[in-house]
């Protein structure tokens, strides 16, 4: 679980939005498909960002 640092208004995200990792990719720089979900576990968006965009849910990514 991460949340996000910046709001990402194109996929109607607030900063803070909560999303699940569902794949890692390695290439400089290291990003993530974070999958974000609304109260009722659908996709709201499928979003690929930056280690630096996100912070795990412990405060560490």
């Amino acid at each position: 679980m991460v949340e996000l640092r910046e709001a990402r208004p194109s996929e109607q995200l607030s900063a803070g939005a909560v999303g699940t990792v569902v794949d890692v990719f390695n290439d400089p720089p290291t990003a993530y498909e974070i999958e974000f979900t609304d109260a009722d576990g659908r996709t709201v968006a499928m979003v690929r960002l930056r280690a630096d965009e996100v912070v795990q849910r412990d405060g560490h990514l």
